[in-house]
């Protein structure tokens, strides 16, 4: 309870006992007890429902097919993708995982303003944006099948959540700014050293059977320069909770920064808003210094974008 509350609470109990009696000699003053030492427990993330449950039904059959999109969306949204990605690949467990972006951690926060687009954005919108920039590819129009599938998926592992209320475990961790400014080289180095093994000493990753297995990281068949991604602290929250793969938080917070600034120091697809002018689309939807768009990294000006396939 806030003190200021509490101060109003006291202050209602002390004239209500001043009306019913005469004023008697003030008691002496307890002390308050010590507070507890123990430190509070982390909230736990919210627990999705299994695939197992999937209802059996035509309603399921939109919830398993979103399923399949989200976990191979080359093949089963191949219009809609211009490179080498899955929805999986940024959203891990099948977009359940907390503190990887998860779909129950964003369907609940929808309808909601967008400094990005100003202005605000259903949850069919949210995942339209998703294939414009993390996917290289164009949208769904509003209705399509690709999207109704996605949403339901979306809505049916939501089930159960408080509406617009912001769990634990939504969207990527909030790192604190490095005590070292991240640098170039030493993310290489942390790139090499547990990076590499999966997505390939050139960051493009690997395949297996014709399909991504470990997504590149930079150039054509990445996310473009309009992803969230290519912020670098974004990245970084999301190399520190789940990278290396299957040992999240064994990085320092130091090495996530450096090797996500490493990642995004790499050119990549054009930002679809580009107008032109490398300077005036930085000036317009980059202006931050968490985007390596438009700067000059190794003597290389990033933002012309990677050559196509």
């Amino acid at each position: 309870m806030k003190p200021a509350r509490l101060m109003l609470i006291a202050t209602a109990l002390s004239l209500a006992a001043c009306d019913h009696g005469a004023p008697q000699a003030a008691a002496p003053i307890a002390k308050a007890p010590a507070p507890a030492t123990s430190a509070p427990r982390k909230p736990a993330a919210f627990t999705p429902p299994p695939e197992s449950s999937i209802p059996d039904d035509d309603f399921g059959k939109q919830v398993a097919l979103g399923r399949q999109i989200f976990i191979d969306t080359g093949r089963y949204a191949k219009a809609y993708v211009g490179n080498q990605l899955n929805c999986e690949n940024c959203h891990l467990d099948a977009g359940r995982l907390a503190h990887s972006a998860p779909l129950w951690g964003a369907y609940p926060l929808y309808p909601a303003y967008r400094s990005k687009n100003h202005h605000v954005n259903t949850f069919a919108e949210r995942l339209q944006g998703c294939f414009n920039y993390s996917m290289n590819g164009k949208a769904p129009a509003l209705g399509d099948p690709v999207l109704v599938a996605l949403e339901s998926y979306a809505y049916w592992m939501s089930k159960g959540e408080p509406i617009g209320r912001s769990l634990p475990g939504r969207g990527y961790p909030k790192l604190t700014k490095p005590a070292l400014a991240p640098d170039y080289g030493r993310g290489e180095a942390v790139f090499k050293r547990d990076c590499a093994f999966c997505h390939g000493g050139d960051g493009q990753g690997q395949q297996a059977a014709g399909r991504t297995v470990f997504p590149p990281l930079w150039g054509p068949e990445s996310f473009n320069w309009g992803a969230g991604m290519e912020q670098v602290n974004n990245a970084a929250g999301f190399i520190k909770a789940n990278m290396p793969l299957g040992r999240g938080n064994t990085l320092t917070d130091q090495d996530a920064w450096d090797v996500a600034y490493y990642m995004d120091a790499h050119e990549r697809p054009q930002d679809p808003r580009f107008t032109g002018s490398i300077a005036a689309t930085r000036a317009a939807y980059h202006d931050t210094p968490e985007s390596l768009y438009g700067t000059t990294v190794n003597g290389q000006l990033l933002g012309a974008g990677s050559p196509d396939r």
